[in-house]
């Protein structure tokens, strides 16, 4: 679980009834499609072939260019989902954080599972005493990446659902 059970206000938007501005909603979809896109590689040397995930973060960003819908964002990212199923450690989380990048389009929400699962990956891909170390590493290249106008809602956020998401923004 990775999304809380009441929904913030702040990543829902503007015309839902939420706080957010479309713009600030595409650059969620950049941040989190570059998180990522920062690990894909360890799916991708487990599964050169399934270009699911890859196909997710590239929705996820021409969502943001307005060249695809909402919907079809979500589907690659549902996609991105399937082809960790039957994977373990960096290559699953790895998956993963593509397919919640993907899904950010649907649920702005989810940049903070993009994160969450390329941490976790990033974490999975080093020996057991460094992948904490591993992890923390993730966590500042991420948020050396966030753009001004969302940086403190989503370090907000992720003090907020740390907790729920595996306590990885502990950087």
């Amino acid at each position: 679980m990775i999304l809380p059970k009441v929904r913030d206000p702040r990543f829902v938007t503007i015309r839902r009834g939420g706080t957010l501005t479309d713009s600030d909603h595409r650059l969620l979809a950049l941040w989190a499609a570059s998180c990522a896109e920062h690990v894909l590689e360890l799916f991708e040397s487990v599964r050169p072939g399934d270009s699911r995930p890859r196909a997710a973060i590239e929705h996820a960003r021409a969502w943001v260019r307005g060249e695809v819908k909402m919907m079809q964002a979500r589907a690659a990212g549902g996609h991105a989902m399937g082809a960790a199923r039957d994977l373990r450690g960096a290559a699953r989380h790895a998956a993963y954080a593509a397919g919640q990048a993907g899904a950010v389009a649907h649920v702005a929400a989810h940049e903070l599972g993009a994160a969450a699962y390329a941490i976790k990956a990033a974490r999975a891909a080093v020996p057991g005493a460094e992948s904490v170390a591993a992890g923390q590493r993730e966590c500042r290249w991420q948020r050396d990446r966030l753009p001004d106008e969302i940086r403190e809602l989503v370090l907000d956020d992720q003090r907020l659902r740390n907790e729920i998401c595996w306590s990885v923004f502990d950087c």
